[in-house]
């Protein structure tokens, strides 16, 4: 049977908040037309561009900032390097000068207002999320590009079949949780174990470990500054940040210099389970604060999901690493490798979009992600991170998609909260657990996942037509 080949760096990447499929996808779309422009012809030669955004992302996309990350990419800038605090000042001066630097080459009449529409009553078939390019030449030849932005930052064009970094032959294929822990029995490899092997088929071990901890550094540097900066925000639901002030009472008394002197002071501070419930809430507080803030994250595989992970990850280092502050970097590389693997799974057999399966398939995912990393790092066998992974998705099934505002902030930051509790509880579930009694296995609650997602309403999925998001009497337009 063909199986993708998805990279841990596929599934975890660095980017933009606060939307991995309606913020960073499109920006990703646009930054990937430009590469199709310099094929076709001269970044110099096109005189004008227009973009239509459809379905979900013009449902939604103002919330999520859709037209602010196509201009962005139309511009050149990459998600990865751009100064966070510079979004603003760039989307300004377009505005202000109805002037698109095409690439940071070509200066084109760009009034955004006229050039990026969005399409409300207008759905492309494959996928809710989809956006095209129209584009002129100066030769007087014109044509359109259309992409689909299909969760987790992940792009297809269209009549592609697929969206890895690359196509390889993997020495260890896999497609299922049963086809990984066929691999993990015949060589008897922990999964993080078959998951580096795979990755060496892109590149040296030494190259994927940098990589590794590069994507844990910008986690810590977001939970720290989520947990230091206060305010209101962005989007016009006047939402306070909550990170800040919970950071400050539970370090009440204290004093910090750094992110290694404060989680000094977290490890110093007791590990009661009220003060680590407050700490794994702050975690992730901090993460999607940042990310609804337009600040850098991790997608996890998702933005909108970019909290639960480094939640657990710090939980793991603050309160179950007996080691002193210079924990071991290798746990944290197994416990990535472990967690990208499961949502690589979950990709193939059933979504990682909100918008085709509500928020089962952002928190859900990301919650069995971090269950099955922390088990493995705890010391269970492959069968218990697996089943771990099964126990978080299971009690996360029929969640649906409704941010308030199209906004990914109600519910959305606390949904973190909830998905990293989960993860901690069925990773404790099944290192006390033998899978032998299990009665259902991750492949059985991915297909329910992907079932469910299909019986799911529309407007239960990142529409903001149902849920809570009709609930709340105060919309956007009212701001």
């Amino acid at each position: 049977m063909p199986h993708e080949a998805i990279s841990v760096f596929d599934m975890f990447k660095i980017g933009v908040g606060p939307s991995s499929s309606h913020t960073l996808g499109p920006w990703k779309a646009a930054l990937r037309c430009i590469e199709s422009i310099e094929q076709k012809g001269k970044i110099e030669d096109v005189v004008g561009i227009s973009v239509l955004l459809y379905g979900s992302l013009a449902k939604t996309g103002k919330g999520h900032g859709t037209d602010i990350a196509v201009l962005l990419g139309l511009s050149g800038e990459d998600p990865v390097t751009i100064d966070v605090n510079s979004l603003d000042f760039k989307i300004e001066a377009i505005n202000a000068t109805s002037t698109l630097n095409l690439a940071g080459r070509a200066k084109l009449y760009f009034n955004p207002d006229e050039h990026v529409q969005f399409l409300f009553g207008e759905s492309l078939p494959y996928h809710p999320n989809a956006l095209t390019f129209l584009i002129k030449m100066q030769s007087g030849r014109n044509w359109s590009e259309t992409y689909y932005s299909i969760g987790g930052g992940f792009v297809v064009k269209e009549e592609e079949t697929q969206c890895s970094s690359q196509a390889v032959d993997l020495p260890f294929p896999i497609n299922t949780a049963d086809d990984l822990l066929h691999w993990c029995m015949k060589t008897g490899l922990a999964i993080s174990e078959v998951v580096m092997e795979n990755e060496n088929s892109w590149r040296p071990e030494s190259e994927t470990k940098a990589g590794i901890l590069k994507i844990w550094e910008t986690m810590k540097t977001c939970v720290f500054r989520g947990c230091h900066t206060t305010g209101t925000l962005p989007g016009g639901l006047f939402v306070k940040r909550r990170a800040f002030n919970l950071n400050k009472k539970l370090t009440t008394g204290k004093s910090y210099l750094d992110y290694n002197t404060w989680l000094q002071v977290i490890k110093n501070g007791g590990a009661n389970f009220q003060v680590t419930l407050d700490w794994v809430s702050c975690f992730a507080l901090a993460v999607n604060e940042e990310n609804a803030a337009f600040g850098r994250v991790v997608t996890a595989p998702t933005n909108g999901a970019a909290g639960v992970i480094p939640a657990v990850l710090h939980y793991y280092i603050a309160f179950c690493n007996a080691g002193d502050l210079l924990f071991d970097e290798e746990k944290i590389i197994r416990f990535l490798l472990t967690a990208s693997e499961v949502g690589s799974i979950f990709k193939k057999g059933s979504t990682i979009s909100a918008a085709m399966g509500g928020c089962q398939a952002e928190i859900g995912v990301s919650s069995a992600m971090a269950a099955a990393g922390l088990t493995e790092v705890m010391g269970g066998t492959q069968r218990q991170a697996l089943m771990a992974a099964e126990i978080a998705m299971e009690h996360h099934l029929g969640m649906t998609c409704d941010p308030v505002g199209g906004l990914v902030q109600v519910p959305c930051i606390e949904r973190n909260t909830m998905g990293a509790i989960k993860a901690i509880t069925a990773s404790q579930l099944a290192l006390q657990s033998s899978p032998d009694y299990a009665k259902v296995s991750l492949d059985k609650v991915i297909a329910t996942m992907w079932n469910t997602a299909l019986d799911m309403n529309s407007k239960y999925k990142e529409t903001s037509d149902g849920g809570l998001a009709i609930q709340l009497p105060l919309s956007l337009s009212e701001c």
